[in-house]
């Protein structure tokens, strides 16, 4: 969704493009508008080039922000209409922009970026420059951030999709022009425009039989979100879902997981550290599950629902990796034939909290290393369990 774009260079071709997509991030846009300038002309200098931001409209100033920030490498804006947030519109806009353009590499960044460098344009383009159309970030981060990732879309991208991409939602990443005129021609849910276009993006580069890898950048330092309630969830989720049944055909037959080649760095700095309050996360959990026990009781079998009731109605809570595969396939099979599909995933919430509390409670003294081999463990589970949900959903 398009309303108003500013170039005032006049720029009609751009071989590499590096995109940010905003909403209300006049305090940060500047610095990783800076560095991706610095890498473009360090690494790329002798191709046309262009830092394209496309925003929803920032009532902050962003745009007048983004637009002074000085920079040698020439700036485009566009910003979707007022009152139209969702950073799957602003990608929308993003990869339009890029095949107007005419442009090889486009290479996305979070505009609140705090730990981005100019080496990130090189880890990102040297990828796409030899082939790969989809490159997925590797970043060291805090064990118990991205729990989203960790949970949900990390596991399902792995064990159903057969293939071990870390980050499928990292919110940076690089894709070439041919998967960028491949994404606009697929078909966009309300929650594609929302948070869920980087799942989005992951599974369709699977489906679609791109060639995707990875690339290290060492630590993500943002505004990070480890856990939240809020839209992100809803939309994400849902998002995954909705492709996993859409793309039900595809992924059925794949067995073998496919490993990706790692570009980048290889060794990582320390992670970002974080504030974990385990108290709040067990309320979530409680009040989230005590909100949908009417739901589950539907979409769960009904022996996973006795259990989980009885674990809830008890002291401790303790989901089991086996038991969360279980409910995460539960739910995308009852996602199938929902009514109301939002109520549905707003119903997994309780269950998401209760399961990220129970490996915190697992690993709160593990070093970021062991709890990493338990969330590639909970992964290669959820691979073994994929037949479960292709009775279900074949059914």
């Amino acid at each position: 969704m398009f309303e108003r774009e500013e170039n005032p260079l006049n720029v009609n071709s751009a071989k590499i493009v590096v995109g940010l997509a905003s909403y209300k991030e006049a305090d940060s846009i500047a610095y990783p508008t800076q560095q991706a300038d610095l890498g473009l002309n360090k690494y790329y200098g002798d191709r046309t080039a262009a830092i394209v931001n496309c925003d929803n409209h920032s009532p902050d100033d962003t745009e007048g922000v983004f637009m002074g920030t000085e920079t040698r490498t020439p700036k485009i804006y566009i910003t979707t209409p007022p009152d139209t947030p969702g950073k799957g519109y602003n990608f929308e806009n993003m990869f339009r922009k890029i095949l107007e353009l005419d442009t090889d590499t486009l290479i996305c960044l979070d505009a609140d970026l705090l730990s981005v460098t100019p080496e990130w344009i090189r880890h990102f383009a040297e990828p796409v420059e030899q082939g790969y159309d989809f490159v997925n970030p590797v970043y060291s981060r805090h064990k118990y951030d991205g729990t989203i990732t960790n949970n949900i879309c990390y596991p399902i991208v792995y064990g159903l999709f057969c293939r071990n991409i870390r980050q499928p939602i990292g919110g940076d990443f690089a894709l070439s022009r041919r998967f960028a005129q491949h994404l606009v021609c697929q078909p966009w849910h309300r929650t594609t425009e929302e948070y869920g276009i980087d799942v989005f993006m992951t599974m369709n580069a699977i489906t679609g039989g791109f060639k995707t890898c990875n690339t290290g950048l060492g630590a993500k330092v943002h505004k990070p979100s480890a856990p939240k309630l809020g839209p992100m969830f809803i939309q994400v989720v849902s998002t995954a879902f909705l492709t996993v049944i859409r793309s039900f055909e595809q992924w059925k037959n794949l067995d073998e997981i496919q490993e990706q080649e790692l570009f980048g760095l290889k060794t990582m700095d320390p992670p970002q550290d974080l504030t974990i309050d385990r108290a709040a996360i067990e309320k979530q959990a409680r009040d989230g599950f005590a909100d949908s026990r009417d739901l589950l009781e539907q979409a769960l079998s009904p022996s996973l629902y006795r259990e989980m009731a009885a674990m809830f109605d008890g002291q401790s809570i303790d989901i089991a990796p086996e038991q969360w595969v279980a409910a995460v396939y539960d739910m995308i099979a009852a996602f199938k034939t929902a009514t109301d599909r939002p109520a549905l995933v707003e119903s997994l919430k309780g269950l998401y909290f209760a399961r990220a509390l129970s490996f915190m409670n697992k690993t709160w003294d593990w070093t970021s290393e062991q709890a990493e081999e338990d969330i590639l463990d909970q992964a290669r589970l959820f691979h073994a369990r994929r037949g479960y949900l292709i009775e279900k959903l074949g059914a």
